[in-house]
């Protein structure tokens, strides 16, 4: 039953997010802070972790193909496409389930906390609109954006790895990379994007949002949203798997 009157919880504080908004310039002016939080604040994380990714699979993959039947430009097909189908969008957002989400429960839970959103309500500002909103969407629009570099770098990080460990050359590389591509698997890599973006946002906001208590509250606010946001995101995964592959 507790898990019910959270789900309820939380359909209604979505819900509570679309009214016309008070002041479009203001609502406007936090969104574009939300993009800047998110995406510049998060792409150095983002890159170090997609580099090594690339770099770990490449020589990963040429230490499992022992036979020399294989030819050694399978090896950038194979990082290609784990890295665009899986590493990029799921790890990534893994990530940034915890640099991001625990952002947004922390801030929202210490807004909570600290009454400013009661004073806000006072003054006849929707604050699930104001404050919540603004959040989802900013994590919609960058996040997908930080998916996409994250593919690009480690693609070059498995690239710079191979010629570096002399596993294969640039050009073999480039030939497997070029090699039977599906654009298909670009399209599930943004929906997945997309899916795990909403769900990094909107339930650590959820959290953030209705905690009572003081900072101890906030504490185990922030780690309940990222431990719940990272299960949300391997459940989001493999039924998008089933579905859409």
């Amino acid at each position: 039953m507790n898990f019910l009157s959270e789900v309820g919880k939380y359909i209604l504080m979505l819900k509570g997010m679309f009214s016309k908004p008070e002041n479009w310039k203001m609502y406007w002016k936090e969104f574009m802070h939300q993009c800047a939080e998110i995406g510049i604040g998060s792409l150095g994380i983002v890159a170090i972790i997609s580099i090594f990714m690339g770099a770990v699979s490449t020589v990963q993959t040429a230490y499992q193909l022992v036979s020399p039947l294989i030819p050694l430009s399978t090896i950038s097909t194979i990082v290609r496409d784990t890295v665009i189908l899986e590493f990029s969008p799921t790890l990534v957002s893994i990530v940034l389930a915890g640099v991001v989400g625990s952002k947004i429960a922390g801030e929202l839970g210490n807004m909570r906390v600290s009454e400013q959103i009661d004073a806000l309500e006072i003054m006849g500002i929707n604050t699930k609109a104001y404050l919540v909103l603004p959040k989802i969407l900013g994590a919609l629009v960058v996040i997908p954006m930080l998916v996409i570099i994250s593919m690009a770098l480690g693609i070059w990080g498995g690239r710079l790895a191979g010629s570096a460990a002399g596993i294969l050359s640039g050009t073999t590389y480039d030939k497997g990379l070029f090699a039977d591509f599906i654009p298909y698997n670009v399209f599930f890599a943004m929906a997945k994007a997309y899916t795990f973006a909403f769900i990094i946002s909107s339930i650590p906001a959820y959290f953030g949002y209705h905690v009572k208590g003081g900072a101890l509250e906030i504490g185990r606010a922030s780690t309940k949203a990222v431990v719940v946001s990272c299960i949300a995101i391997l459940f989001a995964d493999y039924i998008l798997a089933a579905l859409l592959l």
